[in-house]
């Protein structure tokens, strides 16, 4: 992270610039707090490109037809000796946000650009850089002149509409707008934190201003609605102002995980087709869309291969990758390629009697069946690679995106990556491994016609459109049907199994549920695989669990555990209809798991449709476990 393109501050890893301070979050440094900038400020020079034709494809339609490429942010490929070396200077810019600093020895608040407060920098430990107050002399006056340090003021303002501002300290202490320039003093009241013992006070020379002072906690709640003034619609990120919000803006703490939300894309690399040569050129098309002869091809060849962007590409001949460059143009896999749906060419390929290879980022293996769940498994694929890609299209504050992997046009909150349409997103790929069981469709079928289904149908469907309401959305639209909860609380309860046995960190453990029934070939699946972005993602302790005594085992100890919950009665008798939740018999006790391996946020889940519970008996897809 560097500030004005020349002071290190800290670092991060790649990754967490997708999924938690990416373009617009904060990142709280031990002394320091800094806003991320917008890509169109990212040296994109720097940033690889990562292939994925399909994710690609489908961030167009999100975003529009100008972005060119998806890219990985910037990073250093080894340890820098020389913290002056241009080699230091690689990262994302950020800059100091909340602008609005406080001594630790005085109390003073002022923006850290009023000349009050200096930056330190210290190259050699970029986490140790920090502001201080000049020559303060303490909270009575009367202490010799001694630099004292600054921290970030830990208020802000946030609204739905992905703005973030300075808290308005003039405006707040003094009740509303004022010419008052005097300075800010900022002091606790009791031997607590709590809102209510943090005060801010005013130190003017004006007779009506002078000792005015008020609690932070009339910042918050129904009082904060009527002692804050509105959004002024600012994104600190952009350097940008909308000429107008009516969103309520709302008082948030420095560090809160509301603050910032992704709304991200992900789509694992499939092979499209048994030709690896062609599957290369599919996923380089970019490269070798505009060249004209094999003379171009093998000058492209030969950088591509420099570069590393392609791996794979330079062991074949320029007149073969000629030949299957004007194969492609003929219109072999040209659908595949512009196909903007992510799981529906994944299932097709999960479901092939014979799996394509795409060495080393896809490699399956299919295994028998667990024995006592033959009629309600028809198929397990072991896949001993494979590769996730993964898009940052925006961001959303205060509340979460409404629906992960929803419609994009149902996301009026989304925040800008850059303050014109972008022509590239972050995105980063994780290898990993996984295990893949397909479901008999005539057993779902059956099973979809009890009444006892039909009930849990009906109370599922009215708590979801009590939540939509709620949200003002579309109560009609968005329910991804009973088929899905079931196959997704199983997934669920099979994760927190794995947990305990693979070895893996529980949250880097995920899932895929293909359910969708709209098509003529109905799918009905689970995709449980390791998505980490280091080597953890490929141990093959999870694969090792697909094995027919394995994972049949594993199966009958998740159904077992769920059929009591430490939270019975309660957890089993709960009606989503009476609260407007997405969930029925599910808690954090018995089926829900870290949000970074949940595609739906923990919603949608109900173990009654797995096995029998206290509640309710006749909805359970499984008899006799």
């Amino acid at each position: 992270m560097i500030i004005n393109n020349k002071t290190p501050v800290g670092e991060v890893r790649p990754s967490q610039l997708l999924w938690t301070y990416g373009p617009g979050a904060l990142i709280d440094l031990p002394s320091l707090s800094v806003v991320t900038l917008g890509i169109d400020r990212w040296e994109k020079d720097r940033c690889q490109p990562i292939q994925e034709a399909r994710l690609l494809a489908a961030v167009r339609k999100a975003l529009g037809p100008q972005v060119e490429n998806l890219r990985m942010p910037p990073f250093q490929l080894k340890e820098i000796n020389d913290p002056y070396s241009a080699e230091a200077n690689i990262g994302v810019p950020v800059r100091p946000f909340p602008r609005w600093m406080r001594c630790v020895k005085c109390g003073l608040l002022s923006p850290f650009d009023a000349g009050l407060f200096e930056i330190k920098e210290n190259r050699f430990r970029p986490e140790r850089t920090r502001f201080v107050h000049k020559d303060c002399r303490g909270s009575e006056g009367n202490k010799p002149a001694k630099d004292a340090d600054a921290v970030p003021a830990r208020f802000l303002l946030a609204c739905r509409g992905g703005h973030l501002d300075d808290f308005p300290w003039h405006y707040f202490v003094h009740s509303g707008n004022s010419s008052c320039k005097g300075k800010l003093r900022f002091f606790e009241s009791g031997a607590s934190l709590q809102t209510e013992n943090l005060w801010v006070r005013c130190d003017g020379d004006n007779t009506h201003c002078h000792g005015v002072s008020r609690s932070l906690a009339q910042a918050f709640g129904k009082a904060g609605k009527e002692n804050l003034p509105g959004c002024r619609g600012r994104h600190p990120h952009l350097d940008h102002f909308d000429h107008e919000c009516n969103e309520e803006a709302r008082a948030v703490l420095l560090g809160a995980t509301n603050s910032w939300f992704p709304i991200t894309l992900s789509a694992l690399a499939i092979p499209q087709t048994k030709d690896p040569l062609i599957q290369l050129i599919q996923d380089g098309w970019e490269f070798f869309e505009d060249l004209d002869s094999e003379a171009e091809v093998s000058v492209a060849v030969k950088m591509l291969k420099k570069t590393g962007v392609l791996p794979g590409i330079d062991k074949y001949t320029a007149d073969a990758i000629w030949a299957a460059i004007k194969e492609h143009r003929k219109g072999g896999g040209q659908e595949a390629v512009g196909e903007a749906d992510i799981k529906g060419p994944e299932w097709n390929v999960l479901t092939e009697a014979n799996p394509p290879t795409d060495y080393p980022h896809f490699m399956s293996k299919q295994v028998g069946i667990p024995p006592s769940f033959a009629g309600y498994i028809s198929r397990v694929l072991l896949l001993e690679r494979l590769r996730e890609v993964n898009a940052l299209l925006g961001f959303t504050r205060v509340e979460a995106p409404e629906e992960s992997g929803g419609d994009p046009d149902e996301r009026p909150q989304m925040a800008s990556l850059s303050r014109n349409k972008p022509d590239w997103v972050p995105a980063n790929q994780v290898h990993g491994e996984g295990i893949f069981i397909q479901f008999d469709e005539v057993a779902l079928a059956e099973w979809e016609a009890f009444d006892g289904v039909k009930k849990v149908d009906k109370m599922l469907r009215g708590g979801h459109r009590g939540w939509r309401n709620s949200r003002h959305l579309d109560p009609n639209e968005g329910y991804p049907g009973i088929r899905y909860a079931m196959l997704h609380t199983l997934s669920h309860l099979l994760i927190r199994e794995l947990a305990l046995e693979c070895g893996y960190n529980a949250a880097s453990i995920r899932e895929r549920i293909y359910a969708d029934t709209s098509s003529d070939s109905p799918q009905a699946g689970i995709l449980i695989y390791t998505a980490a972005a280091d080597s953890d993602g490929t141990l093959g302790g999870l694969v090792d669990l697909g094995k027919p005594e394995n994972l049949g085992r594993l199966l009958k100890q998740a159904l077992n555990r769920s059929k009591v919950c430490s939270s019975d009665p309660l957890c089993s008798e709960h009606d989503p209809e009476n609260d407007r939740s997405l969930h029925v018999a599910a808690c954090h006790a018995c089926s829900l798991v870290a949000e970074t391996s949940c595609e739906r946020g923990n919603r949608y889940l109900d173990r009654s449709l797995l096995i029998p519970t206290l509640e309710r008996t006749d909805a359970a897809f499984f008899k006799g476990f």
